[in-house]
């Protein structure tokens, strides 16, 4: 084929690809500009997330008539002059291409004045087409409405995700601003519910509150340090407050908000043996530095970043959080009646269970199943194919309890050797099974609490949550909205009697992944599962004999002991062959 220059219209549909990749997007660029301005003040309206209306107004210092049209064509841009102004950037946008790309795939109309006019000025913009500038009263400041986004990009559109995760994407994104710029009124609109709105007073600990809740907001550790030209603030959480993931480890640069592995990597290490593997602090910290030490013109998103001194930033981030963490963390200590002949007090639990609503008192070892027959079906059948776990072979034999090592493991014996059981998982795998065998006999008995429990959820997890309100009424819990991203427990199913409601609405909302829908055939399982995963006992939590002997009777009843509901095996088991080679009976390995 032959070689041909593209058309206009071509060229801006492929640019706009790169800076424009969903609402968010828009939102981002736009919220930028704003700030850049000098806003104090910003609104964001949006509606069917984002694909019908995205508009963003400030009170910055706006943009003259005569500069507007220019100020829509590529590659205009009034924060750079030449080149070497490229090592010294000290505002969010510099490119130039925000405005273009915006307007080449929707229909934007810009209204704004200048801080010098007495009249405002409107440009509107149509597929990469401009009108006429048109003068219109008008507030000090800029707002751009943005309509119809990739009307004329219909592959983009169909690859957009659903409108859960679109504003999910967008409420993450304006959250992790508000805390960048607490001295900026962030107002968040999504139709006519108000999501997020923040006072612009300068206090990030309010903002946290009004984010996470108030007693997520108490529990954060103030990072401040400062280091040959550096520095860094913010906050990060304390070892028992943690995430499944690293969605809500949040890093801005300059005021930008970044996305760069090796700080990641730093703030992690700086955590390195204080966590559980596959847990994840919540943190928002910022790194000022000299703007010529930092590049940001690597994509044009503008989210990547390369050091000029690499190890010098990883270093300087990981010793300034581990020296904040240390410095709020106690050193535990371990009982020295642990491994001692006398038992050990129970310590209060993380959460309560009701063990004799967990435990029948009737059953006694003589009626308790030793197998369960291979063609027998599992209670958690639906949850197996969801993760696509290989079920082990069902049954396990009649257990003898022996007692609990290290608070975390029961030993018991079997006719066969020994057995270690994860109290943890196989507490999971205990609740799961009840939980689904009430929800399949359709009668799931509901607990009211004395004192209805209030829920702060950032406003993206609030969104997840309120569509899984209608598994959460089924599944016995009593749930209702009560305020902006606030929820209130009234009621929890009888068989999670004393845990906590506020860790089992974050389970159902803190591990979905972006491209994941709570609507999904099979789901009910799986949410079912990570409730129980939360209201389990946990590890280190010592328990009574009767209370170890309650759990193993209640595994040996369950069709599928040997995994929790997650895959995870519940047991380990040491033969008698193997242990009699272990003490050299039966000759050399």
């Amino acid at each position: 084929m032959p070689i041909r220059l593209l058309s206009s219209e071509v060229s801006s549909q492929i640019a706009a690809g790169e800076v424009v990749e969903r609402p968010a997007s828009v939102v981002k660029e736009l919220a930028e500009n704003s700030l850049d301005a000098g806003a104090k003040n910003i609104s964001i309206s949006i509606v069917d997330a984002g694909r019908t209306l995205i508009e963003v107004a400030d009170d910055g210092h706006g943009i003259p008539a005569v500069e507007l049209e220019l100020a829509a064509s590529r590659h205009a841009t009034s924060k750079l002059v030449q080149s070497e102004d490229l090592f010294h950037i000290q505002t969010l946008g510099f490119r130039g291409e925000a405005l273009a790309s915006i307007g080449s795939v929707s229909h934007m109309t810009i209204t704004s004045r200048a801080d010098s006019a007495t009249e405002g000025a409107r440009l509107k913009v149509a597929g990469g087409v401009s009108s006429k500038v048109e003068k219109v009263g008008a507030p000090l400041g800029t707002g751009v409405r943005v309509e119809n986004l990739f009307y004329n990009v219909p592959a983009r559109l169909k690859f957009l995700k659903s409108d859960v995760t679109e504003r999910r994407a967008i409420d993450s994104l304006i959250t992790r601003y508000a805390l960048a710029y607490p001295n900026v009124r962030f107002k968040v609109t999504d139709g006519k519910q108000v999501t997020l709105q923040t006072a612009g007073d300068g206090d990030r600990r309010a903002i946290l509150a009004a984010l996470y809740g108030v007693d997520v907001a108490k529990q954060m550790l103030e990072v401040m340090a400062t280091e040959d030209g550096m520095s860094l603030s913010g906050f990060i959480s304390p070892t028992s407050l943690t995430r499944s993931n690293r969605r809500e480890i949040t890093f801005f640069i300059n005021g930008r908000w970044v996305q760069e592995i090796s700080l990641n990597s730093a703030l992690l290490q700086a955590y390195h043996t204080l966590l559980m593997v596959g847990r994840y602090p919540l943190t928002a910290l910022f790194l000022e530095m000299a703007p010529e030490d930092v590049d940001v013109n690597v994509h044009p998103t503008k989210a990547e970043v390369r050091f000029r001194s690499q190890d010098k930033i990883f270093s300087f981030v990981q010793r300034s959080t581990r020296k904040a963490l240390l410095a709020y963390t106690p050193v535990p200590s371990v009982s020295p009646q642990l491994w001692g002949t006398r038992s050990v007090p129970s310590e209060p639990r993380e959460v309560g269970i009701d063990w004799s609503i967990a435990h029948d008192e009737s059953s006694t070892m003589d009626d308790r199943p030793q197998t369960v027959d291979s063609d027998q079906t599992p209670a958690n059948s639906d949850m197996s194919q969801v993760e696509g776990q290989k079920s082990f072979s069902t049954g396990i034999p009649l257990l003898r309890l022996i007692g609990q090592i290290g608070s975390t493991y029961l030993v018991a014996e079997g006719p066969d050797g020994l057995y270690l059981i994860d109290q943890h998982a196989a507490h999971e795998r205990v609740l799961f099974e009840k939980l689904m065998a009430q929800h399949e006999s359709k009668s799931i008995p509901s607990q009211a609490l004395l004192s209805p429990e209030v829920v702060t959820l950032p406003p993206q997890s609030a969104k997840t949550l309120t569509g899984q309100l209608p598994f959460l009424n089924h599944f016995g819990f009593e749930v209702e909205e009560f305020g902006t991203n606030t929820f209130q427990v009234r009621a929890m199913p009888v068989l999670f009697s004393g845990g906590d409601p506020a860790s089992a609405l974050r389970a159902l909302v803190e591990d979905f992944e972006e491209d994941e829908s709570p609507l999904q055939a099979e789901v009910e399982a799986k949410l079912a599962a990570r409730v129980c995963k939360r209201l389990a006992v946990k590890a280190g939590q010592a328990l009574t004999s009767e209370e170890q002997r309650s759990l193993l009777n209640d595994l040996e009843a369950c069709h599928s002991p040997r995994t929790c509901p997650h895959g995870r095996p519940t047991m380990i088991h040491l033969s008698v062959d193997l242990l009699e080679r272990q003490f050299g009976r039966k000759g050399a390995r």
